[in-house]
């Protein structure tokens, strides 16, 4: 049966005779702000403007809130090249407030030595944002006390996500199985004799390791270690992203990723991906992944067991963490026939060349409808305790 997303039958609110205003959020801080760029630039050109009205609202490198272009083909990766709300800000100075109460959905302008303007009320917001000040709860949390609805995962399940340690020990917790894995805690490294404490620790996983920030994603200062003597550079790397610290052993198997949404009845998983890492690679880094575009196989070569298996396994996660909306399941299919999972992302990338939007399109959710069908389900979900 065909999708046809339209403006009727939308949720009952305050959206009543209008189309539901969606404020597009991205950029950021933390050293996902390309991506998340990129990722808006995807979302502008696919979403139905018949349905929607939208606001792009860009997050400078330094956190000022700007309002940005709505010309997504200077959001895009181009020959290297990363995007940044810098270049799209349509001031240099100006910023959008967010309502502080749930009393009002009014986002207001202000520029030095102007009048705030009014720019309207916002139905819902969609925050495309990657990494920590974003993606990791710290955002939600705002938007709960504005009372503005929001797609995606709420404060827990957000933060257990951005956590790649605490996503480990709930999904240890709900019979899920994760690889070995030990962390190097800010205070670990603050002294020689925390240092020799976590270089014992490691010594005790196999080799290779795999040496990542633990609150960060897109591959961002991941550092495979073969020889213990490259360790304490490795950890230095990551702790350019984070002063929090994962180290995991390197597994043998196929990474295998899947795509979960919620529809009206409950979450679904999407057909499976398989990373085809470039033999040029040591594995799949932000280069591969984003500036070379290593291939994605989708669906996965996998027998119907195998796929089955897999997919109940990604909603059993998702539903473990308590997420809402969309998530991307990361697995290893070990030689043995085992699964592992290796993270949880809430809010994966929409580029062009992101894993999730192109997996839940080969299982029959084309793009516009994926982001028609996360922003209905935000705009019929309540804020504060659910």
């Amino acid at each position: 049966m065909s999708y046809e997303p339209t403006s009727q039958n939308l949720p009952e609110g305050r959206t009543s005779g209008r189309k539901p205003r969606v404020a597009i959020v991205f950029g950021g801080r933390s050293s996902e702000h390309a991506i998340s760029v990129s990722t808006a630039g995807s979302v502008l050109r696919a979403i139905d403007r018949t349905v929607y009205d939208v606001l792009p609202i860009g997050i400078t490198h330094d956190g000022r809130w700007a309002l940005t272009s709505d010309e997504s083909s200077r959001m895009a990766i181009t020959d290297g090249r990363l995007p940044s709300v810098e270049q799209v800000a349509e001031s240099a100075e100006g910023q959008v407030v967010l309502p502080v109460s749930s009393a009002s959905r009014e986002v207001v302008w202000n520029e030095p030595g102007a009048v705030p303007k009014a720019l309207g009320e916002v139905d819902v917001v969609l925050p495309l944002l990657h990494g920590p000040w974003g993606e990791d709860g710290t955002l939600q949390g705002l938007l709960e006390l504005s009372g503005v609805p929001y797609v995606g995962s709420g404060v827990l399940a957000s933060a257990v996500g951005m956590d790649k340690e605490y996503t480990k020990r709930v999904l240890t917790s709900f019979g899920l199985a994760v690889g070995p894995y030990t962390v190097v805690r800010p205070r670990d490294w603050e002294t020689e004799a925390g240092r020799a404490a976590a270089r014992e620790r490691i010594a005790e996983l196999q080799l290779p390791v795999f040496v990542k920030p633990c609150r960060a994603g897109s591959s961002m200062g991941i550092t495979k270690v073969k020889d213990l003597a490259e360790l304490d550079a490795a950890i230095e790397e990551a702790r350019r992203h984070d002063p929090k610290v994962i180290v995991e052993e390197g597994l043998r198997g196929r990474e295998i990723e899947c795509g979960v949404l919620e529809f009206e009845d409950g979450p679904r998983a999407s057909l499976p991906s398989e990373i085809k890492v470039d033999g040029d690679f040591e594995f799949y880094d932000f280069e591969a992944k984003y500036i070379d575009a290593s291939e994605v196989e989708i669906p996965a070569r996998l027998s119907g067991e195998e796929t089955a298996e897999l997919q109940r396994l990604a909603v059993r996660a998702f539903e473990a963490l308590g997420c809402e909306g969309l998530a991307r399941v990361d697995f290893f299919l070990l030689e043995d026939g085992g699964w592992v999972v290796n993270e949880i992302n809430t809010m994966p990338g929409f580029t062009p060349i992101s894993a999730y939007p192109k997996m839940w399109e080969a299982t029959g959710v084309p793009y516009p409808e994926l982001i028609d069908r996360l922003l209905r389900a935000a705009l019929s979900r309540s804020t504060g305790l659910r």
